[in-house]
């Protein structure tokens, strides 16, 4: 059974980090992982806009991601949080250990 990936750029490290630790904490994700900042361009409100940026990646079961897309944003500060869901294959013992850490609190 594939997994999901949700991938999601946040303001700065205290956003991704917060959405990563209580997600992780929840039991919503089995994985989060904060990359290093990169910078984004593109455009908003009509203006061409650059801004720094922290991709977050998280991985999870598929049964959460309407719930987890939720979470994210409630918790992200953007009006239109850039998030991105992407169905992965994977090994089946790394499957089986996102199923279990991602538990949702079973």
């Amino acid at each position: 059974m594939p997994f999901l990936t949700f991938q999601i750029n946040c303001p700065d490290a205290e956003t991704a980090d917060r959405i990563a630790d209580e997600l992780v904490a929840r039991r919503l994700v089995a994985v989060a992982t904060r990359h290093p900042p990169t910078q984004s361009t593109f455009r908003w409100k009509g203006r061409i806009r650059h801004a720094d940026q922290y991709p977050l990646t998280l991985k999870t079961r598929q049964e959460h991601a309407d719930l987890i897309e939720a979470e994210i944003r409630r918790m992200h500060p953007y009006e239109i949080p850039p998030i991105t869901r992407v169905v992965t294959e994977a090994s089946s013992e790394y499957l089986t250990w996102i199923r279990e850490e991602a538990s949702g609190g079973e």
